[in-house]
């Protein structure tokens, strides 16, 4: 292709981003970004009856969030401004203007109850497919059985009317699609679309060709569920004579239930317990809260690898990809046919993998903000070796802290079963020894100083280390597992560490 990639993501301001949403906006943005491209962002509005206040300032939020830079396009401005599609009204009704004036389309005065009289018929009558289109228009009340004077007289009178496709009756509409090959489908398949409503607003359908021309977008990668459409689609580029410069198109794979049988939904994922939105949403009418990836601990960066994905593959080994990686490798090409299952467990593998990643400075403030707000001393030093200790054993950041619960809590308890198995003479003379050692012991409380000074103390009374490590860990935990133990003590410190030895051994012999 000789012009310049241009690209959209365009979404309806209907309520909270679906999670899918964020992905058709990801593969767009990396094929703009692959192709040395740009990203626009449009705003398609014109169903003013499902239009929900609010939405459209969170989709913008999202696609911050998730590291998706829009070039041009609402939020940010440019040269086809505007970018909502409310605020281009005058445009559209143009171009179906023009339409009717070529013999390309017609005006409809139908009522909402002949339209149904009609499909009631058709349906009686074993018809096909119950619509209106190139046989049944001809039975309707529309400018192309009505006499020119009485649709004038209509029209003149303020009559409700909408404008309509004239699709021809048999000619074959044909279109190459990146990800699915050659879409062929005969004309008579594809109904009289109403292109302008009653409303004076378009249908998605004029909108979308309309402005992805003006705009000219050159590649249309937008969700599977638009693949039926595009036959429509590639006719009104014909009829308005935008087909040499008809962008290319690219359906993307749904995505399925974690099951993979049928397509993800809300309900899906509040049974499953798991976001389905980028960010929390709060439905402005209800006050009922939906959850969000975000407001769940997960990462950005590992929520997009996550999406990456679900229908795309690289054709390697690798997994984990930077933002720049993904650019680099991605290929319309590699898009899979097939739905891909939504597995929430690979997404919080990623976000572990992530949360590793992650320096500990990063993620210090949140454990210390924790700490603090359950009344625990925490300064930033102790925070980051906290983190650093407890990191590679958590999903999300806000697990850290949960994690941390031993040491910033002196046990109270101790695990029975562990008691009862390692509890015995040697460790309580281990115990005794390792505090004894402590207490005299005056270098620095770091944990390899500890574990020296726990392996002399052990030589010193006889006693195998290994055999006794689980009834230490008991006696400064009250559990027989945990991270590693000297980093464990190094953060309790010392005079703590002491004070649960001592506990343990007057608590444990009872």
């Amino acid at each position: 292709m000789s012009r310049p990639v241009r690209v959209r993501f365009a979404p309806s301001p209907t309520g909270p981003l679906h999670i899918g949403g964020v992905r058709t906006a990801l593969y767009n943005y990396l094929f703009a970004r692959k192709m040395g491209g740009k990203m626009l962002l449009r705003i398609e509005d014109t169903d003013q009856n499902r239009f929900v206040p609010g939405a459209e300032e969170y989709i913008i939020e999202a696609l911050k969030w998730a590291g998706i830079e829009i070039d041009e396009g609402q939020s940010v401005g440019g040269p086809h401004a505007p970018y909502r599609q409310s605020e281009r009204r005058a445009i559209y009704q143009q171009e179906a203007q023009r339409l009717v004036d070529e013999g390309k389309a017609y005006y409809a005065f139908d009522t909402a109850e002949e339209l149904d009289a009609m499909r009631q018929r058709l349906e009686a009558a074993n018809a096909p497919a119950a619509q209106y289109n190139s046989i049944t228009r001809m039975q309707m009340r529309n400018s192309l059985t009505m006499r020119a004077d009485e649709v004038k007289a209509r029209m003149d009178a303020g009559d409700p009317f909408v404008i309509r496709l004239k699709t021809p009756r048999k000619e074959e509409v044909r279109l190459n699609d990146l990800i699915r090959g050659w879409v062929n489908v005969h004309s008579s398949a594809i109904d009289d679309k109403v292109l302008l409503k009653s409303d004076g607003l378009p249908t998605y359908h004029l909108a979308n060709i309309v402005d992805d021309h003006m705009m000219e977008i050159t590649h249309v990668i937008r969700g599977e569920e638009w693949l039926p459409s595009a036959p429509l689609h590639v006719l009104l580029y014909r009829y308005l004579g935008w087909e040499d410069t008809m962008p290319q198109f690219a359906h993307l794979p749904l995505l399925l239930k974690p099951e993979g049988n049928g397509k993800l939904s809300k309900r899906d994922a509040d049974l499953g317990g798991f976001p389905i939105f980028p960010l929390q949403w709060t439905d402005p009418v209800t006050g009922v809260v939906a959850k969000g990836f975000r407001e769940d601990g997960y990462l950005p960066e590992a929520t997009i690898n996550f999406l990456a994905l679900l229908g795309w593959n690289p054709g390697t080994e690798q997994e984990l990809f930077t933002m720049d990686e993904l650019i680099a490798s991605f290929d319309l090409t590699q898009v899979h046919k097939a739905g891909a299952r939504f597995d929430i467990q690979k997404a919080q593998w990623f976000n572990h993998q992530y949360i590793r990643l992650r320096p500990d400075a990063e993620l210090a403030p949140a454990v210390q903000q924790s700490a603090e707000a359950a009344g625990f001393e925490c300064p930033p030093a102790k925070a980051e070796k906290i983190v650093a200790l407890l990191k590679g054993r958590v999903n999300f950041a806000h697990e850290i802290f949960t994690e941390a619960a031993t040491i910033f809590n002196a046990p109270t308890s101790f695990d029975e079963a562990i008691a009862t198995a390692k509890w015995n003479d040697d460790a309580v003379k281990a115990v005794t020894a390792f505090r004894d050692a402590l207490q005299a012991y005056d270098g620095p409380f770091m944990a390899d100083d500890i574990k020296h000074t726990l392996g002399d103390a052990m030589t010193q009374a006889g006693i195998k280390q290994g055999k006794i490590m689980q009834a230490m860990r008991l006696a400064l935990t009250g559990t027989g597992a945990g991270p590693d133990l000297m980093l464990s003590m190094e953060i309790i410190g010392k005079e703590a560490t002491i004070q649960r030895l001592e506990t343990a051994l007057t608590t444990l012999a009872k």
